[in-house]
């Protein structure tokens, strides 16, 4: 799946997959993520690369959202609140 459809289907199951843990929700992730997919259906290829790269810049900042909030429940966990 090396064409730039595939890779968008990809991006887009990938996103869906890592918004599961989204802090304000699933449902509100889903519909932002597909809204944003719906709006730009129509891009000239030049720009579908452009915003393939800027989600994988979305990924890698969910990410460390996500190792973040795993570091701080583990902070809380072991280390007294002062």
């Amino acid at each position: 799946m090396s064409s730039q459809r595939g890779r968008v289907i990809e991006l887009y199951k990938t996103l869906l997959y890592l918004g599961r843990e989204y802090p304000q929700g699933y449902d509100y992730f889903r519909t932002r993520c597909h809204g944003a997919f719906m709006k730009n259906k129509d891009l000239p290829p030049e720009q579908v690369e452009k915003w393939l790269g800027k989600g994988q810049y979305i990924i890698k900042e969910l990410e460390a959202l996500y190792m973040l909030k795993k570091y701080r429940t583990l902070k809380r966990r072991y280390y007294p609140d002062d």
